[in-house]
């Protein structure tokens, strides 16, 4: 393959001329490894800092707020695995070869069963970071990771990982500009999450009637489910007959790990003979899961608010309301007020079941429809803001990777040569 001017083929690819191809243990003069026997034996409840394990370690990120704590003097005992500021931890085993560097308010922790690389003047620790949480890091951790319970890799073959390197000033740039896309991620995440609590507390006041919006003062009635709602039973749809493209299905599984109060998007689908002996949807009907695992979630709800055609698999305990606000529905019966009712109706302990005449049992506090369908805009709006903020965060993802892809390699430079 021809390679273009100012370039040169390496082990690791083509990269720029003034670059190297470098193994870790050139690039870093120091390696080593974390305490590797049980650190429980280390823990103490007066302990004040902190031993990281490979549950506290992130891509770029330690969570050091969850971690253990060992006393001051077991700390003195375990030279070999304290860190410093800017030295690199990467995860040994769990999920191996993710590595983030160490802060500044966690200098003189220590860590547990996971790989050390000291930091030294010759490299720019966060450069050496993305390029070890990269594609090409995470490959070379996957070639050489064992174990099947548990991934974990040997520190003996990950100091013979190649990189591209850059002068020390280029990865000092690559690292700046990766980093305020990192912190673009870690501003957009906080957002997120403070909008789903701000959501979270506007559903307990105003699906409680604790808050009422303006122009609403009328009293809230209490309806049975049954008094509002025609129950109907899913017909059971097989694992063997959902295919990649179809007609749309819900299937019960989905209800707890794809949609939330009311469904967006489908992601099973049948062919139309299957539908021919499946329960068709109608606008506004009310999904229900009738097994679970767990008395708590046992009955999670979703709300159908589409115009096409699509089918309810088995055990989903469909009602069809009149009357009322399908959207203001499917939020309220997740709400804690209900779930509650749900668990104390569940059956059964390794699985849990209800059926549609125990939760047409469910009592519920309504307002009027046009005071249902107000509450259900306020949250929909909400939905529709998080939803917006989680595809931007979800495009900041892509575009750091494509990012480190570009930067990591020298396909585009930040440095110039001659400044290099």
């Amino acid at each position: 393959m021809e390679v273009k001017p100012g370039y040169k083929q390496t082990e690791v690819g083509v990269i720029p001329e003034d670059w190297e191809a470098k193994p870790l243990k050139s690039i870093s003069p120091r390696q080593s490894v974390g305490l590797v026997i049980n650190p429980s034996s280390y823990f103490v409840d007066s302990g004040t800092v902190p031993m990281l394990v490979g549950s506290n370690v992130g891509e770029n990120f330690i969570n050091w707020i969850t971690a253990k704590r060992i006393s001051a003097a077991s700390n003195q005992l375990l030279p070999a695995s304290r860190l410093s500021a800017g030295d690199l931890v990467t995860v040994r085993v769990g999920e191996p070869g993710i590595t983030s560097v160490v802060p500044p308010e966690l200098d003189g922790c220590n860590c547990a069963s996971m790989m050390i690389i000291r930091k030294h003047p010759s490299f720019d620790s966060h450069w050496l970071c993305f390029a070890m949480n990269s594609r090409l890091g995470r490959r070379q951790v996957e070639h050489v990771q064992y174990g099947t319970a548990q991934k974990q890799f040997n520190i003996s073959h990950a100091v013979d990982f190649y990189f591209p390197v850059p002068p020390l000033p280029e990865q000092r740039a690559i690292a700046g500009a990766l980093g305020d896309v990192d912190a673009l991620l870690g501003a957009l995440e906080n957002l997120i999450a403070k909008k789903r609590d701000l959501k979270q507390a506007a559903m307990q006041q105003l699906l409680t009637g604790q808050t009422r919006l303006p122009g609403f003062t009328g009293k809230w009635e209490e309806r049975l489910l049954s008094d509002i709602a025609t129950p109907l039973k899913g017909q059971g749809i097989r694992k063997d007959e959902v295919i990649a493209e179809g007609l749309p299905c819900v299937r019960y599984g989905e209800i707890y790990t794809q949609h939330t109060d009311y469904i967006r998007s489908f992601y099973s689908f049948v062919s139309a003979e299957t539908a021919k002996s499946s329960q068709r949807l109608r606008k506004g009907d009310l999904l229900f899961a009738g097994s679970g695992e767990t008395a708590e979630e046992i009955g999670k709800s979703v709300a159908f608010l589409g115009d096409e055609e699509a089918y309810a698999g088995g055990d989903i305990i469909m009602f069809r309301p009149q009357g009322q606000d399908s959207m203001f529905l499917g939020y309220l019966m997740n709400q804690p007020v209900v779930a509650r009712q749900k668990a104390q109706m569940g059956q059964g302990e390794v699985i849990v079941h209800i059926g549609a005449r125990s939760l047409g049992r469910l009592r519920l506090s309504l307002p009027s429809l046009p005071e249902q369908t107000a509450i259900a805009g306020v949250l929909s709006d909400m939905d529709a803001e998080l939803g917006a903020l989680e595809a931007r965060l979800a495009k900041t993802r892509d575009l750091k990777q494509g990012m480190m892809q570009e930067l990591l390699t020298g396909r585009i430079r930040l440095v110039k040569k001659e400044a290099a």
